[in-house]
């Protein structure tokens, strides 16, 4: 008799991911000399813990060492102790490494962006650390979902609605197994292998934004326009996602033919975007009329100046001429996950409405300003 349909499930999604991992050029050659390290991030709670059973399973299988790692964010009392519980649990499961990484959370962005980042941070100290050729995340569909709702309020462009990619992070280091399960399915997982998990009640608490999309949105559009709104908007993502990578790799094409300084700065990475799941706050707002002075001469750019053709921007297609200007404000010094869709939409006026206006002022300190014939991009 086989496993429990949920956990044949799991464990299915694992062993592909593991596979790709496997099979995936990216991965380093001295890496490869030995057994790979993955790694799973567990909080303890259901998904991660059905994600961190499945791993344990399948990596020995595949020549793959299995190990796990916790964040303790210090936000609850007696946290500490639970990280430490979860880290144990991971042990008895078999991974090894394992570790219990203590954080601290700052403010920027409210308090569940900076504590995703806090996290993003630790893990990637981690793999670092132990040279782990991948991540596993345990988002599920269900989390995809609410991410692509969180997005359509906002009013986000369709970068944002695509929601979280199975592959993501630098080198291809996070993966996510479970984006194509619902979370009932990982929940049975843990059941039929009475796997102890825990319940953060952050997950439930109205205060934070997802907790709402999930336990109230969610359900009145399934009880309004009926079941499937959660596999609907899980597919829409996919969908994004495709159209928005076409989108991008058109706009890098013609960003290299309307660039026109001589010592182009370091180029921003196509799609670079601010974490799907992040709901933090809009800041930086663009600043009309700041940075007046310190104007440079046309054809005398500055190192780490972006200079670009308003003429040739002004002929492309909005959805690529909007990516060319957050691409060029990027590789400028602008930081991905604090410049938002207003701020590009100020810099496309300097294109489409001219009328003289002054300098704009971008986050990370970074002006910008229609000199003639050019948007010329720069770091204060």
């Amino acid at each position: 008799m086989g496993p429990h349909p949920a956990v044949a499930a799991i464990r299915l999604a694992v062993r592909r991911v593991l596979h790709d991992v496997l099979v995936d050029p990216s991965t380093s050659p001295p890496a490869r000399a030995a057994a790979p390290l993955v790694l799973v991030a567990c909080s303890g709670g259901a998904d991660s813990m059905a994600l961190a059973s499945a791993l344990a399973f399948e990596a020995p299988k595949l020549g793959v060492r299995a190990g796990g790692v916790t964040v303790d964010h210090g936000l609850q009392d007696g946290s500490e102790v639970r990280a430490a519980e979860v880290a144990e649990r991971l042990r008895l499961l078999g991974l090894e490494p394992v570790e219990c990484i203590g954080v601290s959370v700052g403010r920027d962005g409210g308090p569940e962006a900076a504590a995703r980042d806090a996290r993003y941070a630790a893990l990637d100290t981690a793999a670092e650390r132990h040279g782990a050729v991948a991540v596993l995340l345990g988002h599920t569909r269900d989390d995809q979902a609410e991410t692509v709702l969180l997005g359509l309020a906002r009013g986000s462009g369709i970068r944002s609605l695509s929601g979280m990619a199975q592959v993501s992070g630098a080198g291809g280091r996070y993966r996510r197994p479970f984006l194509r399960l619902d979370r009932q399915t990982v929940r049975r997982a843990c059941l039929a292998q009475s796997l102890p998990v825990w319940d953060d009640p952050h997950n439930v608490d109205p205060a934070y934004t997802r907790s709402r999309v999930r336990h109230e949105a969610l359900p009145i559009l399934e009880k309004a326009l009926g079941k499937g709104v959660v596999e609907a908007l899980a597919r829409t993502a996919q969908l994004s996602r495709d159209d928005a990578d076409a989108l991008d790799a058109w706009a890098a094409r013609a960003e290299a033919e309307v660039r026109t300084d001589v010592r182009p700065a370091k180029a921003a990475p196509a799609g670079a975007e601010a974490p799907a799941e992040s709901g933090a706050a809009e800041s930086g707002a663009v600043e009309p009329g700041a940075a007046e002075s310190g104007a440079v001469e046309p054809g005398a750019a500055e190192p780490d100046a972006v200079e670009l053709d308003a003429v040739g921007l002004h002929a492309l297609p909005p959805a690529v001429r909007r990516r060319v200007l957050r691409r060029a404000a990027i590789a400028a010094g602008a930081p991905a996950g604090s410049l938002f869709a207003r701020h590009i939409e100020e810099v496309d006026r300097l294109i489409t409405g001219w009328r003289g206006q002054r300098a704009l002022n971008l986050p990370g300190r970074v002006e910008v300003r229609r000199e003639g014939g050019r948007l010329v991009i720069r770091q204060g």
